[in-house]
This record gives C-alpha cells, sequence and structure tokens, in this order.
C-alpha cells in the first residue's frame, strides 16, 4: 500500500517547550487515520506539521511522494492537501462566497465553479442554503461549509483537526457521514485528530495514539483499545482494571497469573521472559451474575458490590473480590433485569481471551 504522507524523527519545538519527539507516522493512500491522545499531547501540532502549515524543527516529511522541504514545493503540495480546523471559519459573506473562495485562486471559469459549488453543497447537505449568509447558519452547518470549501478544491488529502469538538450529536453524525463518503465512495485518504475514543474507533481503519509528544501505539483500532502496549494507553483507552501478578505457569494455550492470592487465565500474553506482570481486562468484557455459572471454561470469582453508578445507558458496578476489586460495566437495562444491588454478593466471570497480559515494566507511567 502506497504512502501518500512519510513522518521519520520529526521533533517540534517552540523555544525551549518541546511538543514533537522522535515522530515516525505513515499515512496509507485510500485509508482514514485517526490520531488520538489526551490534551496537549501533540496531536493538533502533527496536523500542522502534517499539512505544511509548520516546518518541523527537525526530521523529514514526505508528502505525495515528494520531499517538503523547499518551500516552493510545499506551496504545491498544499495545494493538494485540504485541512478543516477545530473552529469552523466562515467569512460574512454568502455561503456561495464561501465556498467558492477555494477556488478564486485557481483562477476556473465561472461556469465551473459553480458547479463545483453546487456539488460541494449537496455533498454536506446544505444545497437549500446557497444564497443564505454563512455567518446566520448553527454552529453544526457553519463546519459544513468549511468543509465544502475544503472538499471543492478536491484534496488528495482530507486533514481534519477536532472536527467534531464544539458540535451537537446530529451535527456530529453529519459530519461523519460526510467523511466516510469522501473515504468509501471517492478513496479519498484522510488524517483525523479526535478525543472521542468512540468516533475514532468508529471512523478509522488504523489509530495512532499520541503521549507526551511521541507516537506510542499505532495500529488498528481493535488492537490499540484491546491491546494497549502501555499504562498510559491502557489509562487513556479506558481500561480501568490493571493487576498487578505474577505468571504461575505458561502453557501452549493458558497462562495462569496469581493476583492476590488468586489465579487468573490468560490467552493474550506479551511477554519478555520476566514473571511479574500486569493484567489488564475492560470493564466490558466481564459479566456480573447472580449465581456462580458452571461449565464454561472462563474466569469465575466471587465477590462483594461495594458501588453502582449509572452512566446514561451504562452502569458500573465495583466488585470486591477478596484480595482485589473490579470494575464491571454492562447496560442499564441487563443490570436493572438481574437486580443488582451494593453489599450483594455476586460472581465475576470472564474468558481468558479478553484477559492482556504485559511485562510490568511495559507499563510504568
Amino acid at each position: 500500500m502506497t504512502n501518500l504522507i512519510t513522518a521519520r524523527g520529526v521533533s517540534k519545538a517552540y523555544g525551549d517547550l518541546q511538543v514533537l519527539e522522535g515522530i515516525d507516522l505513515d499515512v496509507r493512500e485510500g485509508e482514514i487515520l485517526g490520531i488520538i491522545g489526551p490534551s496537549g499531547s501533540g496531536k493538533s501540532t502533527l496536523l500542522r506539521l502534517l499539512d505544511l502549515i509548520e516546518p518541523p524543527t527537525s526530521g523529514d516529511i514526505t508528502v505525495l511522494g515528494e520531499n517538503a522541504r523547499d518551500e516552493g514545493r510545499s506551496l504545491k503540495l498544499r495545494r493538494r492537501m485540504g485541512m478543516l480546523f477545530q473552529k469552523p471559519i466562515v467569512f460574512n459573506t454568502s455561503v456561495y462566497q464561501n465556498v467558492a473562495l477555494g477556488l478564486q485562486y485557481r483562477r476556473l471559469d465561472r461556469r465551473e465553479t459553480e458547479r463545483r459549488v453546487r456539488d460541494a453543497l449537496k455533498a454536506v447537505g446544505l444545497s437549500q442554503y446557497i444564497t443564505s449568509q454563512a455567518r446566520d447558519l448553527s454552529g453544526g452547518e457553519q463546519q459544513r461549509v468549511a468543509l465544502s470549501r475544503v472538499l471543492i478544491t478536491q484534496p488528495e488529502v482530507l486533514l481534519l483537526d477536532e472536527p467534531t469538538a464544539n458540535l451537537d450529536p446530529t451535527s456530529t453524525a453529519t459530519i461523519e457521514r460526510i467523511v466516510r463518503a469522501m473515504n468509501q465512495e471517492h478513496g479519498m485518504t484522510v488524517v483525523m485528530n479526535t478525543h472521542d475514543l468512540l468516533q475514532g474507533q468508529r471512523l478509522s481503519n488504523r489509530v495512532a495514539v499520541m503521549i507526551e509528544g511521541r507516537i506510542a501505539q499505532v495500529g488498528p483500532p481493535r488492537e490499540v483499545f484491546q491491546s494497549p502496549r502501555s499504562r498510559a494507553i491502557a489509562s487513556f483507552v479506558g481500561i480501568e482494571n490493571i493487576l498487578r501478578g505474577r505468571i504461575l505457569s505458561r502453557g501452549d494455550d493458558l497462562t495462569e497469573v496469581e493476583v492476590n492470592g488468586h489465579t487468573i487465565l490468560s490467552k493474550r500474553v506479551v511477554t519478555d521472559g520476566t514473571d511479574d506482570v500486569d493484567v489488564l481486562i475492560r470493564g466490558e468484557d466481564i459479566d456480573l451474575l447472580r449465581e456462580e455459572p458452571a461449565g464454561h471454561p472462563r474466569d469465575v470469582f466471587p465477590g462483594t458490590i461495594t458501588s453502582i453508578e449509572s452512566n446514561g445507558p451504562y452502569v458500573g458496578m465495583m466488585v470486591d473480590c477478596g484480595g482485589f476489586s473490579l470494575m464491571v460495566r454492562m447496560t442499564a437495562r441487563l443490570e436493572a433485569e438481574r437486580e443488582f444491588d451494593t453489599d450483594m454478593t455476586a460472581f465475576v466471570a470472564f474468558r481468558p481471551r479478553v484477559v492482556h497480559v504485559l511485562p510490568a515494566k511495559m507499563l510504568e507511567p
């Protein structure tokens, strides 16, 4: 697969402030690459470098097969890319004039400009507002105007910097639909910064996690969210259950890990030969039952429910298993059907395939 953008050893500093360090990243043709990470991790700065708005302090960026160091060349390369910022930029003119602005410097004739503007507004569902004042529209509609201004230039790479951060759920869904259509129907390559972990999983073919100015892990969303490589990544992607343990035995299929006097089975073990490990289990991968299950090849532990917290359609329950506690997450409907309550005895159950084990040193902050 062709790499449209390649960053190697890229760093960026503003005076004494080091924002990015040692970035190695490839953007593959035809993919949606999601860049996720905590606030202040350098996501927006990286996107500005990939869009050639700013040069790196060190390292090399190759765009569409060309090294972007030359200023004259970088201007030509930028015309082959398009970037949408978090806060929509609209001018105090009509929607038509806002969108057509992207073609003014390309000297297209009036008829071709009109055709492209109408096509771009149709693609984002704003055809009826073509003569309206852009600043009279809602925030979500203004973001779609800004997006159509980018799309009208037919970029080979679309870069999105938190495109739905300030939008309501309906507007967010609309923007996501447009981005997915541009990618799937037109083959447009997309690089997207997002703080929304669910959005990153919904849209991305691959996810890159940024921690403290570095790329900490890159891979398919399922791999990153189920098998994080560090404590920082695990915490960021929402794994609440991280238990310190020690390997008792290694088999061809299952590994036994001792955690405070209890034995947990795992099928997913990353090891460097050490026996000191940490056990990662997502709360939604744990079942909570009123009675002990029988005849199932999984880890089962009795415990006491110490707290129950509602979060919209989901419920989080902390269970003390005598030696360690586990956070269990399930739908509010299922929790209500099973009629759980605090101080109740229940059984946590999970299969070895959801238990991710890493050497303890890999989980140090």
